[in-house]
């Protein structure tokens, strides 16, 4: 029950933070990449940049900030397949990339206004929180 559920949720959480990110203006390109190196929740595109999200939910604050799941390892594993990526579009290596972090709690309206340990407030109309180069870049 637990793991296909999880990845349910994951799945409608990523359709709500790829639908926010393209109200902002971003070129949604690939949702769910997959290779050796690893996973991209969404590869976006922003002019001549190439954003890849990571998206992270918390169904209350009581189980942390979203955001603060993005640790050292799983940027690493991130910048790998966002390499993998460049490499399989055949785009050159000083192609400009940036790393976000979307961040999205639930649906409870007084989670939705609690602020970050990693500063910022989620909007309160969507619960989400965009963090544009949360980490790294080239």
């Amino acid at each position: 029950m637990g793991r296909q559920n999880n990845r349910e949720i994951g799945s409608r959480y990523e359709e709500q933070a790829a639908a926010f990110l393209a109200e902002q203006g971003l070129v949604i390109l690939e949702r769910n990449y997959r290779c050796r190196g690893g996973e991209i929740d969404i590869v976006a595109r922003e002019g001549k940049t190439y954003v890849f999200c990571e998206v992270k939910y918390r169904k209350t604050s009581m189980s942390g900030d979203p955001a603060e799941a993005v640790d050292g390892r799983k940027q690493r594993k991130i910048y790998l397949a966002a390499s993998w990526y460049l490499r399989e579009h055949r785009l050159p290596e000083d192609t400009p990339c940036r790393f976000d972090v979307v961040a999205l709690w639930g649906t409870n309206e007084a989670e939705r206004g609690k602020r970050s340990l990693s500063g910022g407030k989620p909007d309160e109309k969507t619960g989400i929180r965009w963090i544009p180069n949360a980490f790294g870049g080239w």
